[in-house]
């Protein structure tokens, strides 16, 4: 399909919508924003780089603290479920990081070594289990030092309370998903290969699509690209041009933009027919 950022296409469901932007209001924007975010200048004039157009405006964003941080080189894995609040503060502590992971969708049903969300770094031979422990490591293994930035720009994931209320209520507006299993997903999903998916947690066009990937039980590598996002340029440099959701799918050789429309494809190929 022909991209068309920031837009509410023909396929876009409005309820959809309403609820995921509802959700992103309730949790702050967490995670829209990297750590540390920053406006680097108004006028940005390399065309093969990201910037934000607004008319005259070319807006280049960074990140004034993880430019010092270590990187993880191999992939980290969480262990997740699409609806449980734990698991939602994590994901938002990777995109505050910028940190790419790989999900592994769990269902309540699922029987796993350790209780959800648990986080697997191959580059510590490390297995941590529990939001506050997970979210406390990737703040002492990737985060920025502490003297670079100000503690209190996590309390919307570091206040327990409020995080976990918010985010319960979020997945309740959305109909908790990935709760359990959708009902025809093609048994063997789970043994794909993971599924980019560019985006970030709290974005009202991203969201149906990474519930339906939770949902069909498919493993899937999120690329983050909260502003402020080096994974911004990457993607200029891949497609042209900058908008999520986007998928890469090393199954069957397709990439593809707009949200309703992979919702479609993911449907169409990752069920089973009736």
């Amino acid at each position: 399909p022909e991209p068309k950022p920031l837009a509410i296409t023909e396929g876009t469901d409005l309820k959809e919508f309403a609820t995921a932007s509802a959700a992103l209001a309730l949790r702050l924007a967490t995670g829209a924003f990297v750590l540390g975010w920053k406006v680097d200048t108004l006028f940005f004039d390399d065309e093969s780089r990201y910037a934000l157009k607004l008319g005259p405006i070319r807006l280049r964003d960074s990140s004034s603290v993880l430019e010092t941080a270590a990187r993880p080189s191999s992939t980290l894995v969480l262990y997740d479920r699409e609806s449980s609040p734990n698991c939602k503060r994590v994901r938002e502590m990777l995109n505050l990081l910028d940190i790419t992971f790989e999900v592994r969708p769990c269902f309540e049903d699922t029987e796993t070594d350790y209780p959800v969300p648990f986080l697997v770094d191959p580059n510590a031979d490390s297995t941590i289990v529990g939001d506050d422990y997970i979210i406390g490591y990737l703040l002492e293994k990737y985060g920025p030092s502490p003297d670079l930035f100000d503690r209190k720009a996590l309390w919307p994931i570091e206040f327990r309370a409020f995080a976990l209320a918010t985010a319960e209520i979020a997945a309740e507006l959305r109909g908790n998903p990935g709760r359990t299993q959708q009902s025809n997903a093609r048994p063997d999903n789970a043994a794909m290969k993971p599924i980019e998916l560019w985006g970030y947690e709290c974005s009202p066009f991203v969201r149906p699509v990474k519930e339906k990937l939770a949902e069909l039980g498919l493993p899937h590598k999120v690329v983050s690209c909260s502003r402020g996002s080096k994974n911004r340029d990457a993607m200029v440099e891949r497609t042209g041009r900058f908008q999520v959701p986007f998928i890469i799918d090393e199954n069957t050789g397709i990439e593809m933009f707009e949200g309703p429309e992979i919702v479609d494809y993911l449907e169409a190929v990752y069920t089973t027919k009736e």
